[in-house]
């Protein structure tokens, strides 16, 4: 009997409500229509309409009633002053619940009316309105639009401002926020960076004082609420933020920890990481070991995870090994630091053993991974961190380096060739793909790695026997294309120039260690042509001097090699590409003031002066190279002619204090002019006339005296 009188009630229920809708639609005037209203309203607040009901209310009533009664500011007699605008609200909270209507521009536009609620002062009598703010608030942020529309329209501070007076409902605020923060973090730290430092401040002094559970709930909330800009580091406030959490976390990993507890920690430490570095750890003996011990954790975490064999085990601990990545990474740096560094001697040695165990579990697990599963972000993640170990240590681990050769080379060529869907799949959050050129520019990473290994036998011939060169000849044909589709000039440094000049490196190992293969090779015959288009374009742009000394010195090194081929015989981009580099060659040098006479010295050019400790030694490879050349190419010479090096040469070797040349740069500069001497009789004709016999002499240069006395 009970359920015949709950359904006829409902069916009591469902009646009256129909009869106010009936009302609602034929009212005459508004006394009638606020009748039914009320009745309707009750109705909606116990929960008692479902869906389709909804709609025929909206359909009853439409946006204008309850428009008219949030603008309404004279309440019926005997009422509180807020009844109209409660039940404008409670009837928009109940057309929220259908999406279309959440995303419909008459709700939109209420956002500031939604904001002035939550920040005007709280009476009992409101909480209910304030309930049907945060429905509307929560619907309008899960349509398309929403999001933006809250953004723009000013709803991070009234959030911000209800979380921090603790106002009621603040919990819901956060939720919110937290929310917000997920899909647009930039644009809400742009437009209200001081409400969301206050809600930080907050959250921070609870995370320090909070003894309990709570500590630990915080460590999965903050990370959402720590900028990567503007860094926090910039204002006062934002330092006793970082502050605070260091002191909370070093009180949480120096006690006794369960799973559970120790990875909401890391991941915060690993947050804070990706945002400032490791400026937020003070430096002092405190920090040195606070330091110290969140490196070795990480590093036991990876162990413990990765030394695991199972597969599932592994799964749930993705996130939190990808933090211990970041902090692993900080390790490294902080190893190499030697400007005020934070980490003794001492601590610095026990942390690369250390690190040297994790990176074992990392390669142990990479020797794992199945084909179906490169396209997991984790696996770019694991690769990456390898790829920062392999660019600063390359004596460890030297053999199962070698053994992962060829799997981090296909990994590297299948991301590569297949612009792969590791780009599209969310990285897990605390690895940070931006500014790497392509999402899965696994090559970038491991290019320094390379460029170590390529310099010795056995890990080279790996690279060669698994097809890297031709891999990395692509990779840096492409990379170029990236660096020169920006519009305007070349953009200032960036990771694509990098890369290309990390490669370069590269190539100029395989140059001097494998010269057959740069002839045999077909990708190296491409990789020419580019290189002798692309320093005419490079060496009059400022700030791109490292990138041009690299390339003129690949370029000419490589030309030695292909002399034969069909692009170097005496084609217009072969000469304009030997023009750009006779002209970074001649360039380098000129007079100065010797402080220590009157007369004067030589020196390195202005232009080159800041980025010489790059150059020089490329400079005197390409010297060498350029003399390498002479021989091989007949119509050289002219070249250098026209470029009027000799008479600026004889005339810098003239002026200068012979002293304050040094041995190495004579010997640079004889290489090239007893070359040119033997091969053009102009060239030797032009030394002679401009004293060239006097100041071979003075200078030491014999090779060069005995060319010129030759007939």
């Amino acid at each position: 009997p009970t359920y015949q009188a709950m359904a006829s009630d409902a069916g009591d229920r469902n009646s009256t409500l129909k009869r106010c809708l009936g009302v609602l639609r034929d009212a005459r005037n508004d006394s009638e229509q606020f009748a039914a209203l009320l009745l309707v309203t009750k109705a909606v607040r116990a929960g008692e309409v479902d869906a389709k009901t909804r709609r025929q209310i909206f359909d009853a009533i439409g946006f204008t009633f309850p428009n008219r009664l949030l603008t309404s500011r004279q309440p019926p007699a005997g009422c509180p002053e807020h009844t109209f605008r409660a039940l404008g609200l409670t009837l928009l909270a109940c057309f929220c619940t259908d999406p279309e209507l959440a995303g419909h521009s008459q709700i939109l536009n209420k956002i500031p009316t939604f904001n002035d609620i939550l920040v005007s002062s709280c009476n009992p009598d409101s909480t209910s309105m304030i309930d049907d703010v945060y429905q509307c608030l929560s619907a309008v942020m899960a349509t398309s639009r929403g999001p933006r529309e809250l953004v723009t329209k000013g709803t991070v501070s009234a959030l911000c401002q209800a979380y921090v007076d603790c106002s009621y409902g603040s919990d819901r605020a956060l939720t919110l926020l937290l929310g917000l923060l997920a899909i647009a973090e930039a644009k809400c730290w742009q437009r209200d960076a001081p409400h969301l430092l206050a809600v930080l401040s907050k959250l921070t002094n609870d995370f320090l004082k909070t003894e309990d559970m709570t500590k630990f709930e915080l460590c999965e909330v903050l990370p959402h609420f720590i900028p990567l800009s503007p860094p926090l580091t910039q204002d006062s406030q934002g330092c006793e933020c970082l502050h605070r959490l260091y002191k909370g976390l070093a009180n949480i990993l120096g006690s006794k920890l369960s799973q559970s507890q120790r990875d909401p920690a890391l991941k915060l430490a690993a947050c804070l990481v990706q945002a400032c570095g490791s400026e937020w750890i003070p430096a002092g003996n405190a920090g040195s070991k606070f330091l110290a011990l969140l490196v070795n954790l990480a590093c036991v975490e990876v162990r413990l995870t990765l030394e695991e064999p199972d597969p599932l085990e592994v799964e749930g601990k993705k996130e939190v090994v990808t933090a211990c990545y970041v902090l692993i990474e900080m390790g490294i740096q902080e190893c190499l630091r030697e400007e005020k560094p934070l980490l003794e001697e001492v601590q610095k040695m026990q942390l690369v053993r250390i690190m040297e165990e994790a990176f074992g579990a990392v390669i142990f697990y990479l020797r794992q991974v199945k084909q179906e599963e490169l396209q997991d972000p984790f696996i770019f993640a694991s690769v990456r961190i390898l790829g920062a170990w392999m660019a600063e240590e390359t004596s460890s681990l030297k053999q199962e380096i070698c053994e992962l050769l060829p799997f981090l080379v296909h990994y590297a060529k299948k991301l590569f060739k297949e612009g792969s869907p590791a780009a599209s799949l969310p990285q897990p959050e605390l690895v940070s793909t931006e500014g790497s050129g392509l999402p899965q520019d696994a090559l970038r990473f491991l290019l320094p790695g390379f460029c170590h290994l390529t310099a010795e036998d056995r890990p080279r011939d790996i690279l060669i026997s698994e097809g890297a060169p031709a891999l990395l000849c692509e990779y840096f044909l492409h990379q170029w294309e990236v660096l020169t589709s920006e519009p305007g000039s070349l953009t200032p440094l960036t990771s694509t120039e990098m890369s290309l000049q990390t490669a370069c490196g590269i190539f100029l190992n395989l140059v001097v260690t494998a010269p057959d293969l740069i002839r045999r090779d077909k990708t190296f015959s491409s990789l020419m042509d580019m290189l002798l288009k692309s320093l005419p374009l490079l060496l009059p742009q400022k700030d791109h001097l490292v990138l041009a000394a690299n390339i003129a010195t690949l370029g000419l090194m490589m030309a030695r090699i292909l002399a034969s081929s069909a692009v170097l015989q005496g084609t217009q981009s072969a000469q304009e590409f030997f023009g750009a580099a006779i002209r970074f060659l001649s360039q380098a040098h000129t007079t100065q003031a010797d402080p220590g006479s009157d007369g004067l010295a030589v020196a390195v050019s202005p232009a080159y002066a800041s980025a010489w400790a790059d150059v020089r030694e490329l400079w005197f490879l390409g010297m060498q190279a350029l003399a390498g050349c002479v021989p091989l190419f007949p119509w050289l010479p002219q070249a250098v002619l026209q470029a009027r090096w000799l008479e600026g040469l004889s005339e810098l070797l003239a002026r200068v204090a012979p002293a304050s040349v040094d041995f190495e740069l004579i010997a640079a500069f004889q290489g090239v002019l007893v070359e040119l001497a033997r091969a053009s009789k102009l060239c030797r004709d032009v030394i002679l006339s401009h004293h060239g016999g006097e100041w071979a002499n003075l200078y030491g240069m014999a090779a060069l005296e005995q060319c010129l006395s030759e007939q």
